[in-house]
């Protein structure tokens, strides 16, 4: 209580005073009297001023000492430690011979003397001792000595072996930047065996041979090389290397925050996980994995080699300097807000240490503080007070030296109030010191706002570090003062460039006309400026009025004030930018932004001026770790995309320019494998082009995006997908000229650079065959499509030979030693190269798409290509690969032929379209199709045995063509089929064959119903009963005329469709017949008998054949062959029986198809006696009127009679047993035949024949 009552009484003092100097410096206040005269008042008032002044700059004064001593404070590796270790080297060095490289043992071997063996050691001491004062040196000796070999490995090789290195000296070497030792550094952590390692025991094992070094720099080197090397030993860990380098780096500070014992407040486990939300590429790790890995850090401390508790002791508050990563961690740990130092129990409880036991009284002793963070209580008091002082003497006197005294206390104020984190206070200081420069209006400017413009540069330089937010107003006032010396120069206004009609990439330049000149007084820009406006105005308010030649002067006479600044001033804050901090920058480059927003956005005055010191930042903080860079790119890219976006085609076209180059000196960098930097770099380019409406643009990206694949193709690395995504975009564009540019430089790409394209990251061969997929589908020139396929299938010879496997050098898997050149760690190869057939997807699809281009050249290059691939390489697929093949690839080519069968009707109504027999006739011609089935056939039956699942679906294809009512189609479907079987004939199974006949199966009674339907449809239509033609225009509707005309064209579609599949079904049985299992005897007789019985009711619906009778002689239209139809279905169905009968007795008699045979034998000759007049159905409906007259029987008589003669044959054929058998079933009929008349003498001779060798033999028995 007694601490904090003292703490209270001194607030309150200072408070006094500085009120006291307040109310001195602000004068008498209005009304009240003064014994003072007026020089004496205003000495009085510029004394408080000053008084104020030094106070503040006191505070500040203290606070830089301390903030000087806390960072002086680190333990350092003095040379007293290095000489230590040397001295201790002696006993450390003497190695044995199991220590030594193999080349020292193969050496000393044979040796002749322990002298050559000293010496050797002697030297290596030698080397180690140079190593441990300067790394390069000592490296350089051993390998002129030749005790270490020249190459990157071996000399990793003997730091990673050898005994009595300075491990703190290893570290520095890692991290250097010259090309030997990062060869070193990365052959170093490429021999270690990170796969199935978690990731803290990975970091854990790397740390054990080295000390990270002490600057951000070197860290950041070693750290992207060790996510990398991670990555590639475990692929699936992370989506990308980018993340294991920002975890690495957040278990560090971890690892630090948790074991060093002046960090106060830990970090707990649900801090870890929400500073790593999103690092995944946007998404976030699992919770259980940050916690393990919390859990491992937390409970084993990652000790660095030569780490001690004593260390530890020495380290304090500045560890994090100390690695450089103290302004790091706050970008790992993403902090959003900043936490300012307010008073809090750790300062309190430190302040009641240093009054503890002091008994004295306070007045009597002065208590010496530390803690640079009191003074935020005292500039809490104070800071209103000084604020309001400093303001109101700088706004009501001109005086030099009180103006000067009031901006050195401006910026004092705002030093320390920026340095504490009292942002609040900060910004106030800062804003009124930007209003006091009067940039905002110039008419009114005075010398002490020019000393205020000085004022802000100051600050800017001074305190950047700090200003974080604050820097919008530094940078407003910038922007507004090179506005100023524009107009003062007689330069162009930008805007009017800016909107130049016909702009090109570069700014043009006129002259912009002289303040001097009457034309001045009424150009609006000038106008706006000397009328000026409030600070906060973000935009000018142009008025009609004009300015008076006096106001002119005065204007002009104050621009003369800001020549006292030059233009390197102007330009020293942009390029102090490079020693802000890594937090300072973010800040910095984000204010800039905006103010660059503001300039650009001005309805009539566009500025790009700070746009144009964009890049020149960009340029100076190049060299920044990646994990910074990776911020201010963040920053970057989201405001280059929005100005790109611009509709102001200058200002886009400016932007695109600007990012060309920051992106070109960006690729100069080398980028590892498995990170996503230069991607992100290009991504910009790949938004705009594909968001962007204006031609001008697109062209502009492709040609940059052209010029950075010539000029830095090796280092673009993960980059290629972004080039490839923007000329995706290219490709799909609706102008001719920008898809040949785009194009042109994908085809030099192909030929020349593919082998860089999956140097680090194969998924980039995806992108490159999605965009030449894309150009083989513009519609602009077909040249460009088949080289583009052609492209493609390079893609796919490259695929097939193993050229997407990452280049060896890349690698590095393994160290060599000196005489063992494999393997000298036990390393192995991390990378197990995939056979990469997940990378044929998008290359077979996109084929397969392609065969419905329209332009009949295209589809039939894609189709052959898509084969031929298949042909060549489909050695290289699994089976299991194959079906996701034909799932993705080939079964979509054939989809059309889902509408090339016939079109499902309502049951109710056919619309009578001749034409929409074949919908996609247009695209897929008869040539086509022969091509599309054979290339299918050719490639099942070459592929059999990796492909035979998918027999059912490939047959089923097959059918569909043959169902086609096209000629084409159909023909080429039935070839490729019973090619296909003939040539499987000896590798099918019983299963396979049953599959192809219920294939069969399904589309014979898919076309049964088919013509079901039509008949249904056929019998609803009333056909009146007419004695002339002429009559049907007065009876028949034009409705009815097309629907009957309809229905009877598609009946003779269904019967041609039904019997080619009956052909199809009879030349398989031939193949077969001798091994038919049962279910697939089941299956055919199932399809005969059906498709013989259904042609059989349809020729004995009376109504029904005279309704088609007579429609069809009306429209002059051949009628449907129901005969024909009938005679082949039976024809199919005894030959069928027959042969069956004739090879497979034993089926034959188990299921007693003798008997089958018989029956089916009499029902054709019934069929053949109604006919004639003398069948038991035309003795039925003797009396009863007939259906056609003579000359029409003896025509159907005609049409059955090769039907009859074959029955007749094949029961002539049959043994004597089997007739005598089956006599009393045919011997009626036999009879009747006898008595009929015939159209055809063959049909008494044959039956002649039967009577005389099976009926007369069985008569004489």
């Amino acid at each position: 209580m007694t601490v904090m009552w003292r703490l209270q009484i001194y607030m309150k003092d200072i408070c006094r005073i500085v009120n006291g100097l307040l109310k001195t410096a602000l004068g008498p206040p209005p009304g009240s009297t003064t014994s003072l005269s007026p020089a004496q008042d205003t000495t009085v008032r510029h004394e408080s001023v000053k008084c104020l002044v030094i106070i503040i700059k006191s505070l500040g004064t203290w606070m830089d000492q301390q903030l000087k001593v806390e960072r002086s404070n680190p333990p350092k590796f003095s040379n007293d430690e290095n000489l230590t270790e040397n001295m201790n080297l002696s006993e450390d060095a003497n190695f044995s011979d199991c220590e030594l490289p193999s080349e020292a043992n193969s050496e000393f071997t044979d040796a002749a003397t322990l002298e050559q063996h000293r010496a050797y050691k002697l030297e290596i001491q030698k080397g180690i001792a140079l190593f441990n004062t300067k790394p390069s040196k000592g490296i350089e000796f051993l390998i002129s000595t030749k005790r270490v070999g020249s190459s990157p490995e071996e000399v990793a090789y003997f730091l990673k072996t050898i005994a009595g290195l300075n491990k703190s000296m290893m570290g520095d070497y890692f991290g250097e930047r010259e090309e030997f030792p990062m060869k070193v550094m990365h052959a170093y952590v490429d021999s270690f065996n990170f796969d199935k390692m978690g990731f803290g025991e990975a970091i854990r094992s790397l740390l054990r041979g080295f000390r990270l070094p002490g600057e951000a720099e070197k860290i950041d080197r070693i750290m992207e090389k060790f996510a990398e090397r991670y990555c590639k030993c475990n692929p699936s860990s992370f989506s990308s290397a980018d993340t294991a380098y920002v975890l690495a780096y957040s278990v560090l500070v971890l690892n630090m925050d948790a074991h060093y014992i002046m960090v106060k407040n830990k970090m707990t486990k649900a801090d870890f996980i929400q500073n790593n939300r999103g690092i995944n590429d946007g998404k976030d790790l699992p919770e259980d994995y940050l916690g393990t890995l919390y859990d491992d850090i937390v409970n084993n401390e990652i000790k660095m080699s030569a780490e001690s508790s004593a260390l530890q002791s020495k380290q304090g508050n500045s560890l994090n300097a100390l690695l450089g990563l103290d302004g790091i961690f706050n970008l790992v740990t993403k902090q959003t807000e900043e936490k300012p130092l307010g008073p809090n129990e750790y300062l309190i409880r430190h302040i009641q240490e240093q009054f503890k036991d002091k008994s004295l009284k306070p007045e009597d002793i002065y208590y010496a503080l530390a803690d640079p963070t009191i003074l935020r209580f005292m500039v809490e008091v104070c800071w209103g007070p000084m604020l309001a002082a400093f303001s109101v003497t700088l706004g009501q006197t001109d005086d030099k030296e009180a103006t000067t005294q009031c901006l050195q206390g401006f910026r004092y104020a705002v030093h320390v109030t920026a340095s504490i984190g009292m942002q609040t206070q900060r910004d106030a200081f800062v804003t009124t010191v930007a209003k006091f420069t009067y940039l905002h209006c110039a008419a009114d400017m005075k010398q002490k706002n020019v000393d205020a413009v000085k004022a802000i540069i100051s600050i800017a330089i001074e305190d950047g570090n700090y200003l974080q937010e604050a820097w919008e107003h530094i940078l407003t006032c910038l922007s507004r003062f090179e506005q100023l010396q524009l107009l003062g120069e007689g330069a162009l206004s930008e805007s009017s460039s800016l909107n130049t009609p016909n702009s090109e990439t570069e700014l043009k330049s006129s002259n912009y006309p002289s303040l001097k000149k009457k034309e001045a007084l009424q150009n609006p820009t000038v106008v706006a400026v000397i009328r000026g406006g409030s600070y906060d105005s973000t935009s000018r308010v142009y008025s009609s009025g004009l300015v008076t030649p006096e106001q002119m002067n005065n204007f002009i006479s104050n621009l003369h004030l800001l020549d006292q600044i030059g233009n390197f001033e102007l330009n020293h804050i942009f390029a102090h930018s490079q020693r802000l901090n890594n937090e300072a920058i973010v800040p910095f480059v984000k204010a800039l932004c905006k103010v660059s927003m503001l300039e650009l956005q001005s309805p009539t005055d566009p500025r790009v001026f700070s746009l144009t010191k964009m890049v020149e930042v960009a340029h100076y903080n190049m060299n920044r770790i990646r994990l910074v860079w990776s911020r201010i790119w963040s920053v970057l890219s989201e405001f280059l995309i929005a100005v790109g976006l611009s509709e102001n085609l200058s200002v886009a076209i400016f932007v695109m320019d600007m990012l060309r180059q920051i992106t070109m000196k960006f690729l100069e960098r080398e980028e590892l494998a498995n990170y996503n930097f230069q991607s992100e770099f290009l991504r910009p380019f790949v938004v705009v082009i594909e968001k962007s409406t204006s031609t001008e643009i697109r062209e502009l990206i492709v040609r940059c995006i052209s010029q950075m694949v010539s000029g830095r193709f090796s280092n673009i690395k993960s980059g290629w997908k972004s080039v490839f995504m923007v000329f995706t975009a290219a490709a799909a564009d609706e102008r001719k000229s920008t898809v040949l540019m785009a194009f042109e430089a994908m085809e030099k790409i192909v030929r020349e650079y593919f082998s860089y394209i999956t140097e680090t990251e194969t998924l980039t061969f995806t992108h490159c065959v999605r965009c030449l997929i894309t150009f083989a589908n513009n519609r602009f020139n077909s040249d460009v499509s088949l080289n583009a396929i052609a492209f493609v299938r390079f893609c796919a010879v490259k695929l097939a030979d193993g050229g997407l496997a990452w280049n060896e050098k890349s690698e590095g898997d393994s160290l060599n030693t000196p005489t063992v050149k494999d393997n000298a760690f036990g390393g192995q190869k991390c990378i197990d190269k995939d056979d990469h057939t997940h990378f044929w997807f998008p290359l077979l699809s996109g084929l397969s798409r392609l065969t419905s281009d329209p332009r009949p050249p295209i589809r039939r290059c894609a189709m052959e290509v898509l084969f031929n691939i298949l042909k060549d390489h489909g050695h290289l697929f699994p089976q299991p690969f194959w079906a996701s093949v034909f799932e993705s690839a080939i079964f979509p080519l054939f989809s059309f032929t889902c509408n090339i069968e016939e079109p499902e009707k309502d049951d109710n109504h056919y619309s009578p379209e001749p034409g929409s027999q074949l919908p996609d006739e247009s695209l897929w011609e008869s040539e086509t199709n022969a091509v599309a089935v054979e290339c299918l056939s050719d490639l099942f039956v070459h592929f059999f045995d990796l492909v035979r699942p998918q027999l059912r679906q490939v047959v089923s294809i097959l059918v569909r063509f043959i169902r086609s009512p096209a000629q084409g189609p159909s023909s080429a479907g039935t070839a490729a089929l019973i090619r296909s079987a003939a040539e499987l004939r000896g590798k099918l199974s019983a299963e396979e064959w049953l599959d192809i006949f219920l294939c069969l199966e399904e589309a014979a009674k898919s076309s049964l119903t088919g013509l079901t339907e039509l008949l249904k449809s056929m019998n609803r239509i009333e056909v009146p009963d007419f004695a002339y033609q002429n009559d049907v225009v007065d009876d028949f509707e034009d409705e009815n005329l097309q629907t009957v005309a309809y229905i009877v064209s598609r009946m003779k579609s269904h019967i041609a469709v039904q019997l080619l599949i009956m052909q199809v079904v009879a030349d398989l049985c031939k193949m077969h017949v001798q091994s038919l299992s049962l279910d697939t005897f089941t299956v055919i007789r199932e399809i005969f008998l059906s498709t013989a019985n259904r042609s059989s009711e349809l020729n004995s619906e009376t109504s029904l054949l005279l309704k088609i009778e007579k429609t069809c002689s009306v429209l002059e239209m051949s009628e449907p062959p129901l005969i024909h139809f009938e005679n082949d279905c039976y024809q199919n169905y005894l030959n069928f029986l027959h042969d069956l009968l004739m090879t497979n007795p034993s089926m034959s008699q188990e299921n007693n198809i003798e008997a089958e045979l018989v029956t089916v034998c009499e029902e054709v000759l019934q069929i053949y006696l109604d006919c004639a007049g003398f069948g038991r159905k035309a003795i039925r409906e003797q009396g009863g009127s007939t259906l056609s007259s003579g000359s029409v029987k003896e025509e159907e008589l005609a049409a059955r009679t090769p039907l009859v003669l074959s029955v007749m044959r094949i029961l002539g054929s049959l043994e004597r047993g089997c007739f005598r058998r089956y006599i009393s079933q045919l011997f009626p009929s036999l009879v009747d035949l006898v008595r009929s008349e015939h159209s055809s003498w063959e049909v008494q001779e044959v039956l002649s024949n039967i009577l005389e060798s099976c009926i007369g033999p069985l008569i004489m028995e």
